[in-house]
């Protein structure tokens, strides 16, 4: 059995605190979980600076991307029920994207285009489907931009804003390349049609309440308060303006906060990036994953189901496969599973870990990975974007693997 070292240990506590002091991060927590059972947790600084509250436990924290992972769970529930295959097309179930067109190469107006296939499910779930995001380079991220298809939580049916896509063009042909992409929100409008049921009321019922994640949804959960976590960022314009971010004079310029949010009267649920939550909520969905598909004594998925999303996709690693787009994670020595990326190569990704970690984060710097050979999960919640603003992921992991002790 694998033990930590407490002296160690107490340096992710001083490494928090230090991002604090800096005013890198408002406030932060990490949990830490070793075989099943709590190892480590610490919570510092604010969740809320101009009110002065502390980010505690039960602090609720935007997760962006790291709804990903359980829209992908999601999908899967219902492959394992037969409905689908994973090499269906989109167009099976949204018939506007039947007659696909992509960008030729080299592409430098958004009508410079060839016939395509549509992508098929498990290229939305890769991000190999050639979708985009608006923060990407390129012509196309330009003109989502434009339209601002970011299926931000105040932009109405997921049905209409996935519809808007489905007039653009694709960025590449499906397959050919890897890039971040919103096609895990359309996956989220598969499962609807699918089910029969809205996003919301799906993860609900067929997630949240087994896993007893009773602070996690599309919205502020009632009765939350003061708890909804600030949101902040060091740039001077948009905290997700990637392409044109300029630094500002105040590293924790406030973005949004709790009695004025969007997540407080959401009506766009997001799979690629809506949910808020509890860090105790998602540390129960990631201990379900690394125990193989069982939580709370629930069974979600087959635990053959969960090794093949913890596989990697890819036919190497993402670097491999040319990508131009933000990433939360490095590309060398990381493939990508289904819902999060996968370690190839520790040495490659210059960042401590074993084979076969599974992780990914979210644009407020939020952060989960599992790591399968040393029976552990870490989550870590703040609420600073970009996530690209410092290295604290690797530094996090780096710490987290230096306090373990044989």
């Amino acid at each position: 059995m694998t033990a930590f070292s407490s002296t160690r240990l107490r340096g992710i506590t001083d490494w928090m605190q230090r991002y604090v002091d800096e005013r890198k991060y408002a406030g932060s927590s990490l949990l830490l979980k070793h075989q099943g059972t709590e190892v480590f947790f610490n919570a510092c600084g604010q969740r809320s600076v101009e009110n002065d509250l502390p980010f505690q436990r039960d602090t609720v924290a935007r997760i962006y991307s790291m709804t990903k992972p359980v829209t992908t769970v999601a999908l899967m529930m219902l492959a394992e029920r037969g409905l689908f295959h994973l090499d269906a097309q989109l167009s099976d179930f949204l018939p506007e994207f039947r007659n696909m067109q992509a960008l030729i190469p080299g592409a430098e107006r958004l009508d410079q285009t060839e016939d395509a296939p549509t992508p098929t499910l498990h290229q939305l779930l890769t991000h190999t489907s050639g979708f985009s995001y608006p923060f990407n380079p390129g012509v196309l991220p330009k003109a989502m931009d434009e339209q601002d298809l970011m299926f931000k939580p105040d932009q109405g049916l997921l049905a209409d804003r996935v519809a808007d896509l489905a007039n653009l063009p694709l960025v590449f042909q499906p397959g050919t390349r890897w890039e971040y992409s919103v096609g895990i929100d359309v996956l989220g409008r598969v499962i609807e049609v699918v089910s029969g049921q809205p996003l919301d009321q799906f993860f609900a019922r067929e997630i949240f309440e087994p896993l007893g994640m009773k602070n996690t949804g599309f919205r502020v959960p009632p009765g939350t308060g003061n708890r909804f976590a600030s949101l902040y960022t060091p740039l001077a314009g948009d905290a997700m303006a990637l392409n044109s971010a300029e630094t500002g004079s105040e590293t924790l310029r406030l973005v949004d906060q709790a009695g004025d949010s969007p997540f407080e009267h959401t009506t766009t649920f997001s799979g690629g990036g809506g949910l808020v939550g509890t860090i105790d909520d998602y540390s129960v969905f990631a201990e379900m994953l690394r125990n193989r598909g069982q939580g709370n004594g629930h069974r979600l998925l087959g635990p053959k189901t969960v090794d093949y999303m913890l596989h990697n996709h890819l036919p190497g690693d993402i670097a491999s496969m040319g990508p131009q787009s933000f990433a939360e994670q490095p590309m060398e020595g990381t493939g990508f599973g289904l819902g999060g990326a996968v370690v190839l190569n520790p040495g490659r990704t210059r960042v401590p870990g074993s084979v076969g970690d599974f992780s990914w984060g979210g644009m407020a710097s939020t952060f989960f990975w599992i790591d399968r050979v040393n029976d552990l999960t870490t989550v870590f919640f703040t609420q600073l974007s970009p996530s690209s603003s410092y290295p604290s992921r690797a530094e996090l992991k780096a710490l987290v693997l230096g306090a373990m002790i044989e």
